[in-house]
Formats: structure tokens, C-alpha cells, sequence
């Protein structure tokens, strides 16, 4: 079973989240949670409260605690771009883009990931 959350038109670009996700992706859900509560960058609080949702969602439908699921997917894409033009040298106008992004994650216990190593083998 999967539990998934997303995120859409977060107000930071892709560039600056996708190095936490490639640190997180793949580690247990408490890990992440502790490890994004204590990195100090504006840009993990987003990312956090995305993985609070999933656990939520888990612990919802099956009464699963954070200790028990893993991040499989944490997948961060370019959302809409904001152009605006602002005066540059000599009279000329300089485009601006302020980038936003779209962030899933997807959990799963941590017994089922062994079960399908086991059934690949």
C-alpha cells in the first residue's frame, strides 16, 4: 500500500529543493522529519509539512506511525513561471523569472519494500 501528498505551487524554485529531496528520498519518514526540523533552510519547511501530510494520510487509513513507512518517491517539478521586466542598463528592460514548483512524495511500509526485494530475487 502507498500513501502520497502533494505539494503544488510552492513559491521556491526546483533548484534550490531538489538537493534536499535527492538527501531525504529514500530513508525512513522520522529520519527525514528530524533531519528537516533541524536543517535551517527556508526552503525545508515546505518539503516537511508535505511529509506530515503523507504520514497523516497513512495513519489515517491504516494506522501506520512514521517509524513504520519510507520515502520511495520524493519528486520535485517545475511549476508555472512568473515573468516580470524590470529596468536594466542603458534603458533596456531585463526579464525576471520567479520560479515555483509542484513536490509529491510517496510512502510505504518498511516490511513491504523487503517482501518485494525478496520476490525480485
Amino acid at each position: 500500500m502507498q500513501f502520497s501528498a502533494k505539494l503544488r505551487y510552492v513559491r521556491f524554485s526546483p533548484y534550490k529543493l531538489r538537493p534536499l529531496a535527492d538527501i531525504v528520498r529514500g530513508k525512513d519518514a522520522q529520519f527525514a522529519l528530524d533531519w528537516l526540523s533541524i536543517y535551517s533552510v527556508k526552503c525545508a519547511r515546505p518539503i516537511k509539512k508535505m511529509i506530515q501530510s503523507a504520514i497523516a494520510n497513512a495513519y489515517n487509513l491504516k494506522n501506520m506511525q512514521a517509524e513504520d513507512l519510507v520515502i520511495v518517491d520524493l519528486r520535485v517539478d517545475e511549476g508555472p513561471m512568473h515573468r516580470y521586466y524590470k529596468p536594466g542598463a542603458m534603458g533596456r528592460a531585463t526579464v525576471l523569472r520567479k520560479r515555483s514548483s509542484h513536490v509529491s512524495v510517496i510512502l510505504r511500509p518498511k516490511k513491504k519494500l523487503k517482501q518485494d526485494k525478496i520476490e525480485k530475487a
